[in-house]
């Protein structure tokens, strides 16, 4: 979805400014008017980025917002790292959070009085802070997903537009309840792969330190004056992991420096959306662990987008909003692609499969489910399916993972004990 840069007026006459993704200009616009601003300029940074002008001057001027845009992405993502949010309000208790309003809406009692019930219950000051806001713009008369929109983080997209679709279907706590289920398995999903990869992990940090440690302390420590003693020369092993040890000591402050100088590129690079492009469908590629990122978002997308048809969401917009919890670039561009041919009337399982991102059984489901009118029955009951997927994926994941580290560990640590026995053996040789 592209961005886009704008200046606003808002309702108490105060200019304001920002970034925002949007289908088009007239997007931002009606966002803007949501909110209550008045946009008063909207640039879009995808097309200065990219745009070509006809003239020498006009490029020049181009290529200068371009730049100053790209700049405003950067400074945006190095702010994103510096700066913490003034609220935290983690997984687990938003979707606490939103099961108690549906239990509270189902048993009878209106929406302003759940919301108080449920502020004398809370406890931290993230959640106490959040909840304040809704109460004090829903009892202004707002609706609920509007209070929550103007909130920002942790309300999403897909909460926001969850909440709309429950505040337009007329029946609240189905929909919360719905909302409630997405969230949970969420984070169950969070959770598995968290367990699978904790331990590769750890045996990874493990190696690292071990040869860290061998490198920095046992070897030149050890080694080289008991070669000195004895005059020996050093064997090529045991020369080369020394040179590698006298230049981590001498030029520690200068790899430091280089690392973090990669880590600004890396963001300047990835702020770029074609290169943020690039690099996701790369990671889709990788053995293993492409097919893993793959089936992890199409079983989010598969799940969030039947709920959302199921609460009465119309089909364009539940694919605006399932296509930001996908997390991978490349994917939520052939949403994109996929949205814009279906605004132009081709059904979603045409673009879908000319995509080649998509596994095949969700496009036969789609196809199936548009034809036969259920839509949304069937990708909630292929949703099943996919995180079955997902587990198998894990599990081969995590089965694959030790064994490869176990023989890079093997051949490092071969090399570090072969550095560290060879000018021993040449010792003992000539003390006898």
């Amino acid at each position: 979805m592209p961005s886009f840069r704008y200046d606003s007026l808002g309702a108490d006459g105060q200019k304001r400014s920002g970034l925002l993704d949007a289908m088009d200009r007239a997007d931002v616009v009606r966002q803007l008017l949501d909110r209550g601003e008045t946009a008063t300029r909207v640039v879009s940074i995808d097309a200065s980025a990219s745009g070509t002008t006809r003239n020498g001057s006009a490029g020049r001027h181009g290529s200068t917002a371009a730049s100053a845009d790209v700049g405003a992405l950067v400074r945006a993502r190095l702010r994103s790292f510096v700066q913490s949010p003034s609220v935290r309000v983690s997984p687990t208790t938003m979707a606490t959070l939103v099961r108690e309003l549906a239990t509270a809406l189902e048993a009878g009692l209106p929406l302003m009085q759940a919301l108080r019930t449920i502020r004398r219950q809370a406890t931290g000051k993230g959640l106490l802070l959040m909840l304040d806001h809704l109460i004090a713009r829903v009892e202004a008369g707002d609706p609920l997903w509007t209070a929550a929109r103007d909130f920002g983080p942790p309300f999403d997209d897909m909460i926001i537009g969850m909440l709309r679709a429950a505040d337009a279907s007329g029946d609240m706590s189905v929909v919360l309840h719905q909302l409630a289920d997405l969230l949970d398995r969420s984070i169950e999903l969070r959770r598995d792969v968290m367990g699978a990869t904790f331990y590769p992990l750890i045996v990874f940090g493990l190696l690292i330190a071990s040869i860290v440690v061998l490198v920095t302390v046992v070897v030149p420590r050890v080694i080289t004056p008991m070669a000195a003693d004895f005059n020996a020369s050093l064997p090529a092993p045991t020369a080369i992991l020394l040179s590698i040890a006298d230049f981590l000591q001498a030029w520690w402050p200068l790899m430091v420096a280089l690392a973090g100088l990669c880590f600004i590129g890396w963001i300047v690079w990835s702020s770029i959306p074609a290169n943020r492009v690039r690099f996701d469908r790369f990671l889709l590629r990788v053995p293993a662990l492409g097919r893993l990122l793959r089936d992890v978002a199409v079983a989010r997308f598969t799940r969030t987008l039947g709920t959302l048809a199921a609460s009465g969401l119309p089909i364009l917009d539940a694919l605006r909003i399932t296509r930001n919890t996908l997390g991978n670039r490349a994917l939520e561009q052939a949403i994109d692609d996929v949205v814009e041919q279906v605004t132009g009337g081709r059904p979603l399982a045409e673009p879908l499969e000319k995509s080649g991102l998509f596994p095949p059984l969700l496009v036969q489901v789609v196809g199936l489910g548009e034809r036969s009118g259920r839509l949304d029955s069937m990708l909630l009951h292929a949703a099943g399916a996919f995180d079955r997927q997902v587990r198998i994926s894990l599990g081969l994941l995590t089965k694959a993972l030790p064994p490869f580290l176990l023989v890079i560990m093997s051949l490092l640590g071969g090399f570090v004990l072969l550095a560290i026995l060879l000018p021993l053996i040449e010792i003992q040789s000539m003390v006898n």
